[in-house]
């Protein structure tokens, strides 16, 4: 195990300081999970809470603690989970926000009809609410057409085949692993019509339903089932308030400067980000 060893240590003494500082972030966060969990722990040994909580954290936790063996989780599994949650959440967000906002400054006429939107639920000044967020049709157009074009889960997905089955014309043998493509799907001119690459919110007019005719695997952008992307329901909130918010003080146009140059890491995202100029309403 010798050579093991010398190979672990030099990769350790020539680690770039990004590398470095990659591994120390990664640890602080760890660390910072880990005062969580102690801290409810703490509340429940002492009696001051009845349970975990229910929260993301809480059902993990009750994993965490489980007596018997089918559900228990490790330390370790606990804290992956939820900085995976995090970064999901964080890293769909931004990149979803980046191409609304790109997309919006290109066309002025969406932007400006759902500035009006947002000023008939909300006004000016009041911060966007649950019950608020959920009567902005237009926002939730937009955004699912910016999720189409630019979709979170750009390459798409691997599938175990558990056991021989037929799919369509296809019979599929056991231990099989086959991909589904999801921006390929999401340009598919054959299910979006020949305009499949122009920004046409309008598509979802009536619902993702009717936009993909009650086909459910033609608009997946966070995946479907039981592995849809975790960050999925923190994205499209978040996204909603911050647009709105947005859209209540200012208006934008997009830069002379901006070069369109989409880049997939863990999400599409515009590798030169996006530029904006930007004026108080």
């Amino acid at each position: 195990n010798l050579p093991l060893v010398l190979i672990s240590y030099c990769s350790d003494l020539f680690k770039t300081k990004d590398e470095k500082d990659a591994v120390s972030l990664d640890q602080r966060i760890a660390d910072s999970i880990k005062e969580m969990v102690k801290s409810r722990e703490a509340k429940v040994k002492n009696r001051e809470a009845a349970g975990f909580g229910k929260d993301y954290l809480g059902l993990l936790l009750k994993a965490y603690h489980d007596e018997g063996q089918s559900n228990k989780i490790s330390i370790e599994q606990l804290v992956d989970e939820c900085k995976t949650l995090y970064v999901a959440g964080q890293e769909t967000t931004n990149t979803l926000l980046s191409w609304m906002i790109l997309l919006l400054s290109i066309h002025q006429d969406w932007q400006e009809e759902a500035r009006k939107e947002v000023l008939t639920v909300f006004g000016h000044d009041k911060p966007p609410y649950a019950d608020g967020i959920t009567r902005l049709k237009l926002m939730g157009m937009i955004m699912n057409e910016t999720l189409r074009l630019y979709s979170p889960a750009y390459s798409g997905f691997m599938r175990d085949v558990d056991k021989e089955i037929r799919l369509g014309k296809f019979d599929l043998p056991a231990s099989v692993q086959f991909h589904i493509p999801i921006m390929t799907i999401h340009h598919d001119p054959d299910i979006w019509g020949e305009d499949v690459n122009l920004f046409k919110p309008e598509r979802f007019a009536e619902g993702v339903s009717k936009a993909t005719n009650n086909n459910p695997i033609a608009f997946m952008p966070f995946g479907m089932g039981p592995h849809i992307c975790a960050g999925f329901n923190f994205a499209t909130n978040e996204a909603k308030i911050t647009i709105a918010m947005i859209l209540q003080r200012f208006t934008f146009r997009l830069s002379p400067g901006y070069v369109h140059s989409p880049f997939p890491v863990l999400a599409v995202r515009p590798e030169k980000g996006v530029q904006v100029i930007i004026n108080a309403l």
